[in-house]
């Protein structure tokens, strides 16, 4: 019985270290991209944050691509898999600016 308790507790603390990484991973710029993030949001969370990332760099961290990384992506989307989606920069005038500097594509 004592050797059954072993490997039920180093999961839990596996677990636990996991969930809490995940947890803490979140609050920082340096993470990427958030579910939750939009692209204006993003953005400038990257070029704002403690490194201030140039706006090329930010845009690569943030940018999506078409298949979002789903291993079954090819067979639900008609798309072609791995094409950058334009930036969606709606109601960010700066950021479209900069996004036609560096030649990025994106939508008003």
């Amino acid at each position: 019985m004592l050797g059954m308790r072993k490997p039920v507790s180093t999961c839990v603390a596996f677990a636990t270290l996991f969930v809490v990484s995940l947890s803490m991973g979140g609050c920082s710029a340096a993470t990427g991209r958030t579910m939750w993030d939009t692209d204006v949001s993003c953005l400038r969370k990257q070029m704002a944050g403690p490194v201030h990332l140039s706006f090329p760099i930010a845009a690569n961290t943030c940018q999506r691509v078409t298949g979002g990384g789903f291993l079954l992506a090819r067979f639900v989307t008609k798309k072609k898999l791995g094409v950058p989606i334009p930036l969606n920069l709606h109601g960010a005038p700066d950021l479209q600016k900069l996004a036609q500097e560096y030649n990025y594509s994106y939508t008003r």
